[in-house]
């Protein structure tokens, strides 16, 4: 199993206030990898840095350390951040699907990147979709509004704008938070069918729902990474006593 992202003594700070300590933690290819933690603890914080989104808040940035994705240095000057975001996709918390149609919203990475053959984006659409367990259920109303559909749904078209521009890492930031328990349901069993194909990363308050997800968990506290490894050693056997205290309620 090789390793997708590379993480090294990663400090970031929002102007003077720092909230990662010293990150250091090697990301596998093709598996599902939870970070979990109470609020504030800098999870999202960290993922945020694999695909530079950061960047976009002024007086935020990674003050030491280095992250690679595949051998790439992701701060080295000439790196197309675009491209980055591109190969790095990412879902957020609350769907946010556009103001546009279903088939639009699927094929808008596309676009961007510049793709115009008809055929192709068709066929790009109709591949994410359905990788994104949507396709049944979209495919004879592709060109209405994308807001129309129910939030489970729409949170999976928003996986499938991702998945479309066939990225090698998707970021899940609490991509279950705002969804009822049916539709938390299918997008777990969707997680662990695009690990066959992608790279994942997920932020998740909910423990559950990381060992029932995940392949690897890492827990973090006040910034800093306080343990990492297989999910199961991690939820049966944590080696230290702050991950314990957590995950039996003890706090957090």
């Amino acid at each position: 199993m090789g390793t997708a992202i590379q993480i090294r003594n990663v400090n970031f700070a929002y102007g003077a206030k720092r909230v990662l300590h010293d990150v250091t933690l090697d990301i596998p290819d093709r598996q599902v990898t939870a970070f979990i933690g109470p609020s504030g603890c800098g999870k999202s914080t960290l993922i945020r840095c694999i695909n530079r989104i950061n960047d976009r808040i002024p007086g935020a940035r990674v003050t030491a350390g280095s992250i690679h994705i595949h051998d790439i240095d992701i701060h080295r000057p000439d790196l197309n951040l675009q491209e980055l975001r591109r190969r790095v996709g990412m879902v957020f918390q609350k769907y946010n699907p556009f103001a546009k149609s279903i088939y639009e919203n699927v094929v808008y990475g596309l676009r961007i990147a510049g793709v115009k053959n008809r055929a192709e984006l068709d066929d790009a659409a109709e591949k994410a979709l359905t990788s994104a367990a949507l396709w049944d259920e979209v495919k004879d109303r592709l060109h209405t509004s994308a807001t129309g559909l129910s939030g489970g749904q729409q949170q999976r078209l928003c996986i499938a704008r991702v998945i479309a521009t066939e990225p090698d890492i998707v970021l899940m930031d609490e991509p279950c938070a705002a969804l009822d328990p049916l539709a938390t349901l299918k997008i777990e069993e969707l997680i662990t069918e695009l690990k066959q194909k992608f790279t994942i990363v997920i932020v998740t308050h909910n423990m559950s729902q990381a060992t029932r997800c995940s392949d690897r968990t890492a827990f973090m506290y006040l910034g800093k990474l306080i343990e990492y490894g297989e999910t199961l050693q991690i939820f049966e056997n944590p080696k230290n006593p702050q991950t314990e205290a957590y995950i039996t309620g003890a706090f957090g």
